[in-house]
């Protein structure tokens, strides 16, 4: 068992969405509990738009939802780490749920 696993295993076998932040993007990556493997990932690099960082979080999230919607999965487990739940982590949050994802 990888220390991943361990790490989650009181979650279920819901897949996890890690979101990581740095001054400039947002990226998350949607990972499966039980291999460790990632599903799909998505940072907001990708998003080619001129608007400001929390607006592209939230176009990130949204993308992103699209994405994992099209893997046939609508419940996740949204692990932000030791980010707040405050501005880009929480418009990628939201982008997330209006793209039809619970968590």
């Amino acid at each position: 068992m990888s220390t991943f696993n361990k790490k989650f295993i009181n979650h279920g076998d819901r897949p996890h969405l890690v979101v990581f932040r740095s001054n400039l993007y947002i990226s998350a990556a949607l990972i499966d509990p039980a291999t460790g493997d990632t599903i799909c990932a998505l940072s907001s690099k990708k998003i080619a738009t001129k608007s400001k960082p929390v607006e592209k979080a939230l176009g990130t999230g949204k993308a992103l939802a699209k994405q994992i919607l099209a893997k046939k999965i609508d419940k996740i487990v949204f692990d932000r780490r030791n980010y707040r739940y405050h501005g880009r982590v929480k418009a990628l949050a939201d982008g997330l749920r209006e793209g039809g994802l619970k968590f």
